[in-house]
Parts: structure tokens; C-alpha cells; sequence
């Protein structure tokens, strides 16, 4: 059955976490991308291996959060768990918002029309235009994008790697989360809509739960109207509690763990339900 959906006052509360198991060669630094990065948490906790020492939050060149550790030689657990205030309500409609020429568009939005490494589209130009040039512009032809990688690929877990590219997937016809958005993101840009790779929790809210074990979700944010707005093609439908962590180009730019040195992920279990 889905989650019964929160009473509709002015914030509901999550609690969203995560918990990785390492295997680690020899000492190695780590960069971390986990917290919401939107607002303070209503609590946190960290838990570290003894010895361990956590950084404060630094910020990236996109402003995401990054937290920086050295993991010792073994076998090396951390948990982050917190309880954040989000909005009651699905994310922000984008019907009727328009899309900018772009010379209209400001300097630090243009690379986000850009070709990048899991985006290619430069490649992807032709195919954009044959399939969505003569339909809605604006929100109405980003949504006919998400439409067609919503339909187009099928969710499988293990369908893909970090390698796997956004024409990868297109010729898979599968992919992940991810691999939804990279494709959508790689359309757009084709179409001249700034588009960017956006990850974070996303609980299962007013929806079936799935049958995978949750996960972190990745999705895409366009610049229409002067704003960003959240588009999901893997889910191709307007959530609650959509919280973010981290935005850039593709996932290359936000991992959620970035490491330098013989670090192996054991296993990883993410959190995003509403708080008790």
C-alpha cells in the first residue's frame, strides 16, 4: 500500500540517511556529497570509524556540499542520518513557463547547454530536433522529452556502470535513474534548454512503494522562466519530499563518493521515509 500522505500543514519531516561499507587498501581520502543541501538539518548524526576526523561542509564549484575524510587501511563503516522540514506539497508545477533565446540566457547558464561526459549532445542534435522540433516549446517540450525516455528505456538495476553515457543508454533502450536523466539532459541541451544533472532522497510519498531496496535518485533541473524547475524521467511525475544534494553537469560532477586510493563499496543502504 502507499505511504498515507503527510498531514498538509506547512512543512512535513523526513528522515534521510545513508550508510556505506567500505573495504579500504591503505589509508585514502574520501570526499562525501550526502546532506540536503537546501536548508540545515532539524538534526544530524554522523557515525565514523574511531580515528576518524570529518571536515566541515566545503563548497564545490556548483555550491554543492562536500565533506572530506581519510579512511584508514580495513574495513571502514560510515552513517549519516538526519531529519530535515520540506515542503508539504509535489514539487513546483512548470506548465506555461517559457524558454529563453539564448542570447537571452546569463553567462553562468550557458554551460549547462554544453556537451558533457555522460551528455553528448552534440550527438544527439539531429535525433532532438527530427523528434521534438515541430512539437510544444517550452515546459510543453522538455515534458514531451521526459515522455519519450520515460517510455523509451526500461528501469533495471545493474543495466548500466559508470561508464555508461547517455547514448549508451539510448541504444540499451535501459539504464538507471541516472541514466534517465543523462539522456533527458543530453535532449535537451540538444534543443537549447540549459539543463542540469540533479541527485538527492526521494521518499515514496503518496506513491506505491517500489520493489528495489531505496536508493539515492537522480533526476534533471531546467532553466525556463528565469528558474530552475525539477523534471524527473525516470518517475515523469511531480513528487513530495524531493530533497536535493547535489547539482552539475552530470554525475561526474556529483558523486556522492569520490575517492582517492584502494577504496572498494561493500554495500550501501539510503534512507528517505517520512520521520516517526
Amino acid at each position: 500500500m502507499p505511504i498515507p500522505p503527510p498531514s498538509r500543514s506547512r512543512h512535513i519531516e523526513l528522515r534521510v540517511g545513508c550508510r556505506f561499507e567500505f573495504e579500504v587498501g591503505e589509508a585514502s581520502p574520501v570526499a562525501l556529497m550526502v546532506e540536503p543541501l537546501q536548508a540545515a538539518p532539524l538534526s544530524a548524526r554522523w557515525t565514523l570509524p574511531d580515528g576518524v576526523e570529518l571536515l566541515e561542509p566545503e563548497p564545490d564549484v556548483y555550491g554543492n556540499g562536500l565533506r572530506r575524510i581519510v579512511l584508514a587501511a580495513g574495513q571502514d563503516t560510515i552513517e549519516y542520518d538526519a531529519t530535515i522540514a520540506v515542503p508539504p506539497d509535489p514539487d513546483p508545477d512548470p506548465a506555461g513557463a517559457r524558454q529563453h533565446l539564448v542570447q537571452e540566457l546569463p553567462a553562468e547558464i550557458l554551460p549547462f547547454l554544453l556537451p558533457s561526459r555522460y551528455c553528448e549532445s552534440d550527438r544527439l542534435i539531429d535525433f532532438a530536433w527530427a523528434e521534438f522540433g515541430n512539437g510544444p516549446v517550452g515546459a510543453g517540450r522538455v515534458q514531451a522529452v521526459c515522455d519519450w525516455v520515460h517510455s523509451h528505456l526500461h528501469f533495471r538495476y545493474g543495466s548500466s556502470d559508470v561508464h555508461t553515457s547517455a547514448c549508451d543508454a539510448m541504444s540499451a533502450g535501459q539504464g538507471v535513474c541516472r541514466d534517465f536523466a543523462h539522456l533527458a539532459i543530453a535532449l535537451c541541451r540538444a534543443l537549447t534548454i540549459p539543463t542540469r544533472f540533479a541527485f538527492g532522497y526521494l521518499p515514496d510519498i503518496d506513491v506505491p512503494p517500489p520493489a528495489d531496496p531505496m536508493d539515492f535518485c537522480a533526476w534533471m533541473e531546467v532553466y525556463l522562466d528565469g528558474a530552475w524547475w525539477a523534471f524527473d524521467p525516470r518517475n515523469n511525475a511531480r513528487r513530495i519530499g524531493r530533497t536535493i544534494i547535489g547539482r552539475g553537469r552530470d554525475a561526474a560532477d556529483v558523486a556522492m563518493i569520490n575517492s582517492w586510493g584502494p577504496v572498494e563499496l561493500r554495500a550501501m543502504t539510503v534512507v528517505a521515509e517520512p520521520a516517526a
